[in-house]
């Protein structure tokens, strides 16, 4: 079986020292994309290159994984628990869940992404919160799903979200999914807990519907009559968002990319206009001071 091993240093605050970390690649040719031709290796590749942007955004949070160890012609499938075996160098926690506990894997350094790459993770999707206040977020999600095509309207509800979350006082982030939509992330200070969270973004999002008659809180699909779902569910706890940077497994290899509120105004913005090659020819970070978290309004 063919391998490859590629050479991680430890961060600085690892508390393992400097030191090297091997990670061995299995079957590196594998086709993961066939259709593009992209490779485990490419992925693996990705993912070493993408870290010191991606990392700030994931680090001490739980993933979940979302695997395609065949490629993703064939159906793929979340993991929640660490792989048995997996190496003692690769963080890992344990949280609760109703019927026992769920030990996750958490991403601190490279070394961790590629190794989540090797077992076919194309998509770490991660919480909301981190492990060490694991029911108080320090961000939460709108996202935009448009059911069809009409990605201007989602950029155009994409700034309406802007506008109300400003009103209260939480500056507002956008990135694409790499899928349909647009997801509209706002870094909280952690004073509140899900419930409340939860509490306040549905009372946006309601807000969002009242304005545009183009939009919907309904989840059911045969519900929704053609309009935009404002999906609010995923703050809650253990619920989790694609992880920013993060690789969706569709032809193309399309990339969750944050983005510049000012690159909605470009015509030829989609859904999946950045891919693992293109991604490459952005410059700067998008998301810049993104880790200074507002407090969240109690009184809407």
């Amino acid at each position: 079986m063919a391998r490859r091993t590629v050479l991680e240093g430890r961060p600085r605050d690892s508390g393992e020292g400097r030191g090297i970390i091997e990670v061995d690649v299995s079957n590196p040719d594998r086709l993961l994309f066939p259709r593009d031709g992209y490779t485990k290796a490419d992925l693996v590749d990705y993912y070493r290159r993408i870290a010191p942007l991606m990392l700030p955004l994931i680090r001490d949070r739980p993933v979940t994984m979302m695997r395609y160890p065949r490629g993703i012609d064939l159906k793929g499938f979340f993991q929640k628990n660490a792989p048995r075996g997996a190496p003692s160098w690769l963080r890992t926690e344990k949280l609760p869940k109703r019927d026992g506990t769920v030990e996750h894997v958490v991403c601190e350094k490279t070394a961790d992404l590629i190794y989540l790459a090797n077992m076919g993770c194309i998509t770490p999707h991660v919480w909301l919160s981190r492990v060490d206040r694991p029911h108080h977020p320090d961000r939460l999600v709108i996202d935009l799903d448009p059911g069809g095509n009409d990605f201007q309207l989602v950029k155009e509800t994409a700034i309406l979200a802007r506008q109300l979350l400003s009103e209260d006082g939480l500056k507002s982030f956008v990135m694409t999914t790499g899928s349909r939509g647009l997801h509209i992330v706002a870094p909280l200070d952690r004073s509140a807990d899900f419930e409340a969270v939860r509490s306040y973004v549905q009372q946006v999002a309601e807000e969002m519907v009242e304005t545009d008659p183009r939009l919907t809180t309904e989840r059911l699909v045969e519900e929704r009559e053609g309009r935009l779902l404002v999906d609010v569910f995923r703050n809650s706890y253990a619920q989790t968002a694609v992880a920013p940077y993060a690789v969706r497994a569709r032809d193309g290899a399309p990339v969750a990319t944050p983005l510049r509120w000012e690159e909605l105004d470009d015509p030829e913005l989609g859904p999946r206009s950045f891919t693992m090659s293109s991604i490459w020819k952005r410059t700067g970070d998008p998301w810049e001071g993104f880790e200074n978290g507002g407090e969240l309004p109690l009184d809407r």
